[in-house]
C-alpha cells in the first residue's frame, strides 16, 4: 500500500478510536508489515510535529495515540469545565515510583520498602488511572500486582518504560526516611485522638 494513503488511514483509525490502538492491530487490520506501518507514522509525526498543529501522535510503548499538545490544556478545560487535575501528594508519587520502578509489584513489597500502609496512595492511583491491577503473585493469599498505565506514560512525557532515569538507591532511602516520618506523624495523631475521647 501507497505509505501516503497507509498514513491517512491510520490517522483515520486513531481520530476515530481516541484511544491508543497497538502496533500489531494496526498491521493486522492493513495487511502491512511493521517496517511499511513505521514509514506510514513517520509521515503522520512529520505532519503533527508543525508547530502549528495542535495534535501530536504520541507513541507509548507499542501503541499509538493522536492527542492535544500541551499547550492547548488550559483551554481544553474551559471546553470541559469540571477537567480534573490531579495533584500527587508526596506518598502518593513515592508509591508510583516504587511501582513504576519495581512492577509488577505487589502491596506488601511496596509497604515493606516505603514502612507504612500504602491502601490510601494505591487506592488514590488506581482512581487517577495511573497504575492498575496487572494480575496475581503466585504465592500463598495470591496477592494482586500493581503496574503502570498507557496513562502513566501519557503523564509523565514518557513514551516507554525504559525511558524514565535510572534509579538512585538514596532515593529509596529517601523514601524510607520519609515513610518512618509519617508512621510517626500517624502515631502521634492517633495517641491525641484516644486522649481527646478519654477527655
Amino acid at each position: 500500500m501507497e505509505t501516503v494513503k497507509l498514513a491517512s488511514l491510520v490517522e483515520a483509525l486513531l481520530f476515530a478510536q481516541g484511544n491508543s490502538i497497538s502496533i500489531d492491530k494496526l498491521c493486522e487490520i492493513f495487511e502491512v508489515g511493521k517496517k511499511e506501518l513505521k514509514a506510514a507514522v513517520a509521515l503522520l509525526k512529520e505532519k503533527y510535529d508543525k508547530e502549528d498543529s495542535g495534535i501530536e501522535l504520541v507513541e507509548l510503548e507499542n501503541n499509538l495515540q493522536l492527542a492535544t499538545k500541551a499547550f492547548a490544556y488550559d483551554y481544553l478545560t474551559k471546553l470541559v469545565k469540571n477537567a480534573p487535575r490531579y495533584v500527587l501528594s508526596d506518598s502518593v508519587l513515592e508509591t508510583l515510583s516504587i511501582v513504576a520502578y519495581k512492577q509488577p509489584v505487589t502491596r506488601a513489597e511496596i509497604e515493606k520498602i516505603r514502612g507504612v500502609s500504602c491502601d490510601h496512595a494505591i487506592n488514590k492511583l488506581l482512581e487517577y488511572e495511573l497504575i492498575e491491577e496487572v494480575g496475581r503473585l503466585d504465592a500463598p493469599g495470591k496477592p494482586l500486582l500493581f503496574g503502570t498505565t498507557e496513562q502513566f506514560l501519557r503523564s509523565f512525557g514518557v513514551k516507554s518504560l525504559t525511558d524514565l532515569p535510572q534509579m538512585n538507591p538514596e532515593i529509596i532511602e529517601e523514601f524510607k526516611e520519609q515513610a518512618a516520618s509519617e508512621a510517626t506523624e500517624i502515631k502521634e495523631d492517633s495517641m491525641n485522638s484516644d486522649i481527646n475521647v478519654d477527655i
